[in-house]
């Protein structure tokens, strides 16, 4: 919520503050009727990044104050979406898993209450362990400057559109697998290679085979991802907490073969996946899970965009056939 607070106002907050920034996220973390509706209606087979995507835009639809593209107004959009995202990732989970549906808890933190929607832990020593490594990867996901779908956001919001045509466009560049959905992949990977004695001889021949090893390597950090040290933290801590190492384990062993042998170093995708395992949210939500936290960098860039706006109009270098002269219709063979 501190991190949430200071994109968002520019600044930490207070205790006054974040307590009242808390109660207006829990003020706020109510769906609209056409939301409900529409969760209770989508195909159990839906992609939940479609189901984000489409439930941001029927958002729009019903705020009364989406045109409205002033400083506050926009933040205020932004407290609510930050608020309501979790509730359409959940609730449509939850309805098409057959599972009673559950609302947020006023007595605990936004980690603690999305551990819960998610998982339906609350409570035990270890579930507020799990809050907690789940409140640091939140935090480290939250921004990370003009990646695809920031800057998606960002181009979409010059052309003075609304906040929330904006978080589409995020959203919609977000579901592709060359930008989301890494976590996932590094959780899938673990749970084939299943044991740390097979994790070596999986991984050298995976590079054999010239197949893509998920959660090394970033376009802009090319010595290493700081984020990555963070989470391994935890994620190990929490390993140890929870009394299974084994997901640790086989993303160490990885992690030692890759630096060896490319001279590559995790991004923050990585041990991120030990500790989603460790926490059993599904693996199907670990993308929608990215977007809870980064609404609050997406929509920290709309804002200032649209505070300091200019319309973003790129040049392209034309290098495609040479020019040709027109001929009429009846004289083309």
């Amino acid at each position: 919520e501190e991190v949430a607070y200071l994109l968002l106002f520019g600044h930490l907050p207070n205790q006054k503050e974040l307590t009242e920034f808390s109660a207006d996220l829990m003020e706020n973390a109510v769906l609209p009727p056409l939301l409900e509706v529409f969760l209770g209606a989508v195909p159990s087979s839906s992609h939940p990044m479609d189901i984000v995507r489409t439930g941001v835009s029927l958002l729009g639809m019903v705020d009364a104050d989406a045109a409205d593209h002033s400083h506050d107004a926009n933040v205020q959009k932004a407290v609510r979406l930050l608020a309501q995202i979790p509730l359409i990732v959940v609730t449509s989970y939850r309805l098409a898993k057959g599972n009673p549906h559950v609302r947020p808890r006023r007595d605990l933190s936004f980690s603690e209450n999305l551990l819960y929607l998610l998982t339906d832990r609350k409570g035990d020593d270890q579930a507020r362990v799990m809050a907690r490594v789940l409140d640091v990867s939140l935090t480290l996901y939250a921004e990370h400057e003009f990646n695809a779908s920031t800057f998606a956001a960002r181009v979409t919001a010059s052309t003075m559109t609304d906040l929330y045509s904006a978080i589409t466009s995020a959203i919609g560049a977000l579901k592709g697998p060359l930008h989301g959905g890494a976590n996932e992949a590094v959780a899938d990977m673990f749970l084939e290679i299943g044991s740390r004695e097979r994790a070596e001889t999986w991984v050298r021949e995976a590079l054999v085979k010239k197949h893509r090893i998920m959660g090394f390597g970033h376009r802009v950090l090319k010595k290493g991802d700081a984020r990555s040290e963070i989470i391994q933290r935890h994620a190990e801590s929490l390993s140890r907490i929870c009394g299974d190492q084994r997901w640790y384990e086989i993303a160490t062993t990885v992690d030692h073969v890759m630096e060896q042998e490319k001279g590559l170093h995790p991004n923050l995708d990585f041990y991120t996946a030990v500790a989603y395992l460790l926490m059993a949210i599904p693996r199907a939500l670990y993308t929608p899970l990215f977007v809870c936290s980064r609404i609050t960098g997406w929509c920290a860039h709309v804002i200032e965009q649209q505070d300091h706006n200019r319309l973003m109009r790129p040049r392209a270098l034309y290098m495609g056939p040479p020019r040709r002269e027109y001929v009429p219709l009846n004289r083309r063979t």
